[in-house]
């Protein structure tokens, strides 16, 4: 039979990164295409043993639906942690679990967008994100960044000659796929034209606790007095990604209706998950983990930036990121970096390339996205090499 697809959703494309990942089952290929915390710094034997507890002393719990909301502990010590230690969150802000930070984005796009609704985005930005937004019929309009984030002069060209605009949507620290932090002035900038136009800004930050250099910036929450910043944060990068555990910070009455979506979406997130993460929290040291999980990340990191220097041709720039998990390439202006991609992968490495984290699906790219934390640093020498060897052959 003919099956009658959505409009909105017949024009999606897949995702570039899930099908360069279908060249990793071979086992020669080496992946800088993920985004997740190196495996070795997943806390294993800690949350063997909070399993346990949780079997033998409350799996009745672990085992019954749950509230929408989330694991009430877990909720609790969240939003205690992230007030206190980070000014993210007032008494006045309500919290959900999500499953995932991925979720977040979802929930708030559902909630806020009717179809033909503006999101304003970085560019170029998150992939997972962008394809959420168009899958509940959003009009994306792209603001393009430099070193201290998203350009807060072509923002307000943007907000000022757009209609419907609903939010905004950024990823302000270590952002994916650029590594890029946004400065404290520009972010106290971008709050200020949210309150001009009237719209949501909605702050995506699942890697700003990763730092390995420099002076941690405030996040644009905390400096949020009206509820006009909607909070997505994450533990997949600090503990383990496969648990699928986020949260969302925000005014009650966004939260609320969220809370309606997710009803009628997974009805709640992951039960024991919540409550070995819950336990975690209470029972371990999690920002000793994270500086532990940073000491990793950090001497991976610079092992690529090495490597980029020795092999790549000195027509590439790449970025330092202070943070985060990912280095951003670009070859000079117009080059595609999709053609240089499948070169790469030839050669037994996966990277992802920029258009896939374009607002337009057709533009050109010109960058391309390496991770550093889930190779080793051997991995990351031999595929920078092959990825040197790959650029010289495209651009000669």
């Amino acid at each position: 039979m003919e099956y009658k697809i959505a409009e909105h959703i017949a024009a999606m494309k897949p995702s570039a990164i899930r099908e360069i990942f279908k060249v990793l089952v071979d086992p020669e290929v080496i992946a800088l295409s993920a985004g997740a915390p190196d495996p070795s710094s997943y806390p294993e034997e800690e949350m063997a043993k909070l399993s346990a507890e949780i079997f033998a002393e409350d799996a009745d719990t672990a085992f019954k639906y749950g509230m929408t909301e989330g694991y009430q502990p877990l909720r609790d010590l969240t939003k205690k942690r992230m007030q206190e230690k980070y000014s993210t969150g007032t008494d006045a802000d309500d919290l959900i679990i999500t499953t995932g930070g991925q979720q977040t984005i979802s929930l708030l796009t559902q909630t806020m967008i009717n179809k033909g609704d503006t999101i304003v985005c970085e560019g170029p930005s998150f992939i997972g994100a962008l394809n959420a937004f168009r899958s509940f019929g959003a009009n994306l309009k792209s603001v393009p960044m430099d070193e201290e984030g998203m350009r807060i002069d072509e923002l307000e060209k943007v907000l000022a000659s757009s209609e419907n605009v609903k939010f905004i949507y950024v990823i302000p620290t270590f952002q994916n796929p650029t590594g890029r932090t946004m400065s404290l002035e520009r972010r106290r900038q971008l709050l200020e034209l949210a309150k001009k136009y009237d719209v949501l800004i909605l702050e995506d930050n699942p890697y700003f606790e990763l730092r390995y250099e420099g002076e941690p910036v405030p996040t644009i929450k905390s400096m949020d007095t009206e509820g006009r910043v909607v909070y997505a944060g994450s533990y997949s990068k600090v503990m383990s990604p496969g648990m699928r555990i986020g949260y969302c910070i925000a005014n009650p009455k966004i939260i609320n209706r969220m809370v309606v979506c997710k009803q009628v979406s997974d009805v709640h997130t992951n039960q024991f998950f919540q409550m070995v993460v819950a336990r975690y929290l209470q029972t371990y040291d999690i920002d000793k983990h994270i500086e532990e999980e940073c000491k990793l990340n950090k001497i991976k990191r610079d092992a690529m930036l090495k490597a980029c220097e020795t092999y790549f041709d000195k027509r590439v720039t790449f970025t330092h990121p202070e943070g985060g998990l990912f280095i951003w390439c670009e070859l000079p202006e117009g080059c595609d970096s999709l053609e240089l991609c499948r070169r790469i992968t030839e050669k037994k490495v996966a990277c992802v390339p920029g258009s896939a984290f374009s607002v337009d699906e057709d533009a050109v790219s010109n960058g391309f996205r390496m991770n550093f934390s889930m190779p080793t640093l051997e991995q990351i020498d031999i595929a920078c090499s092959r990825i040197g060897e790959a650029i010289r052959e495209f651009l000669d």
